[in-house]
């Protein structure tokens, strides 16, 4: 991989730096009001957002390719910004954040024992969950500030899953073409585990945000297809985020 391939990757999370920047904060001060089960789901999912990121902008870095190095301390940057709108928004709402999480704690764990392509499929699987749980928020609540919070949160989102595909696209072509498949086969496997994890953890939460277990749980295996399509194909820029 040419180390230019990620320098529209540096250059789209820059400019997005930048319209943060003009656009400001969500207005705080309207508050924020919601069910207790809801504001329990935003808590840890703020826990998940939070974290210097040093240990995969070590890998990063020890990739070899200044582009895509760059790219991910951007990346990490707005990773830490969700973690900073999230903790306001539940100030917002009167609620604290937590000091920690066990899936969060497990999740960290088995990134830092893996090399960068493992730790990217595992942080993959975070991504794709986190998608239909901010569409989740910013669809199915009624107060303004968590809509507008969970918008923002899931368009870089939106953007993370794509730039992530790419890296793993190019990673996964260095292993044997026979082996490519049944990896992205495993990893819709351990998806399923985790995402049914989360379902049966954030079951109250979603049955207030209108969203079943059921029905989250089918919704990220479908979007996961078009992930590992995007992962698996020359053109993994062609993935879209349903919904």
């Amino acid at each position: 991989m040419r180390t230019s391939d990620f320098a529209k990757w540096t250059a789209r999370f820059e400019d997005e730096r930048e319209r943060r920047r003009e656009q400001g904060d969500p207005d705080w001060g309207r508050g924020a009001a919601l069910h207790p089960a809801v504001w329990a789901g935003i808590q840890r999912f703020q826990v998940g957002e939070d974290g210097d990121g040093a240990n995969l902008v070590g890998k990063a870095d020890a990739a070899g390719d200044p582009d895509y190095a760059r790219a991910v301390r951007l990346f990490v940057a707005e990773e830490q910004n969700h973690a900073r709108l999230l903790a306001r928004l539940l100030a917002a709402g009167g609620v604290p954040t937590l000091t920690g999480h066990w899936s969060d704690t497990v999740f960290v764990r088995l990134r830092r024992l893996m090399g960068l392509r493992l730790e990217l499929l595992v942080l993959m699987i975070a991504e794709v969950v986190a998608l239909r749980y901010y569409r989740a928020l910013r669809d199915g609540t009624d107060d303004i500030l968590t809509t507008e919070v969970a918008g923002r949160i899931l368009a870089d989102e939106e953007r993370h899953v794509p730039f992530h595909c790419e890296r793993l696209h190019a990673s996964l072509a260095e292993l044997p073409r026979a082996t490519r498949r049944p990896v992205m086969l495993l990893w819709r496997l351990l998806l399923l585990a985790v995402t049914a994890v989360v379902a049966v953890d954030h079951g109250p939460a979603l049955r207030r945000l209108t969203v079943g277990r059921a029905r989250f749980v089918a919704d990220v295996m479908a979007s996961s297809r078009a992930v590992v399509t995007a992962v698996l194909t020359p053109r993994p820029d062609a993935w879209t985020s349903a919904g």
